[in-house]
């Protein structure tokens, strides 16, 4: 299954990827979590990321490129990936086309996130990402949870939460009008392929998991495979049921056939002759006495 998460930031794009990623066992490959690795590893490529991404602007679509190849030629993403967050304009689009094409893995589905700007405003308001391993959180929707879920995978600590620089309402309106003028006329484009998918993903989580399941037939197949048990179970007892009774019938076949048992006729005896007189069958004459 390959995918594509399309959505203007504060969408849950990253949320519902993290839970699908979870569910489906294929990797969540994110453009802002590659970029923000190379900014803390203080690479040159992560020092260019950093300003565009600080100015609310996109990242130069060679440099993003370059790393959403690397990640898909890793062996986690051979049986499939959810792309969130790329591509973000149509020259990306094109180039994920044909990158796509060389590495023969076209897409099955892209799936728009629908959220009104006021709902937008307010989760970016409440957005928190773990400072380690990059996990996004919110504290109006979807607050981090408790038990082990709430332990980094990478410190083996509790998350790290902090707000991002981009996320405040400056730099949220900017990137929301970059949004708007960029990255939506990528619905056109995939819907003019046949793989657009468009989903309110407005209310609770849970709400917006279903209806992503949904429109990607997640669901119907899970609702097929629980079907269809009963369905295996009740052949397997009506076949159990015909052996039996294709059995007794053969028993029944058999014993008619059989003659009835009774008492076994006596022994045949010889028939008595006279004396002197000769057998019936073959021999010799005997002399009578004198």
């Amino acid at each position: 299954m390959r995918i594509v998460l399309l959505g203007a930031p504060g969408s849950g794009k990253g949320t519902q990827a993290h839970r699908l990623a979870e569910r489906s066992g294929i990797p969540q490959i994110s453009t802002g979590d590659l970029l923000r690795a190379a900014v803390t590893r203080g690479s040159g490529l992560g020092l260019a990321a950093k300003e565009a991404m600080e100015g609310g602007r996109l990242v130069d679509d060679a440099l993003v490129l370059g790393m959403i190849r690397e990640r898909l030629a890793e062996p986690d993403a051979r049986a499939g990936f959810i792309l969130d967050g790329f591509p973000r304009n149509l020259v990306q689009a094109a180039e994920l086309d044909g990158l796509l094409g060389e590495l023969k893995q076209p897409l099955d589905a892209v799936v728009q996130f629908e959220v009104d700007r006021e709902e937008l405003m307010r989760r970016i308001s409440g957005r928190r990402t773990c400072a380690d391993c990059g996990r996004v959180f919110n504290v109006l929707t979807s607050p981090p949870p408790s038990g082990a879920a709430a332990i980094c995978p990478k410190t083996g600590a509790a998350h790290r939460l902090v707000q991002r620089a981009d996320d405040n309402e400056a730099t949220v309106a900017e990137r929301l009008r970059v949004y708007e003028e960029k990255t939506r006329p990528l619905i056109a484009f995939y819907q003019s392929r046949g793989l657009l998918r468009v989903i309110d993903a407005a209310g609770e989580v849970d709400a917006v998991t279903q209806r992503l399941a949904r429109a990607l037939g997640l669901a119907a197949r899970a609702g097929r495979n629980r079907r269809a048990r009963p369905a295996v179970r009740r052949a397997v007892r009506a076949k159990a049921a015909a052996r039996v009774v294709k059995g007794r019938r053969a028993a029944t076949r058999g014993a008619a056939r059989r003659k009835p048992a009774g008492k076994k006729p006596p022994p045949r005896r010889a028939p008595k002759t006279r004396r002197g007189a000769a057998p019936k069958r073959g021999g010799t004459r005997r002399r009578g006495r004198r």
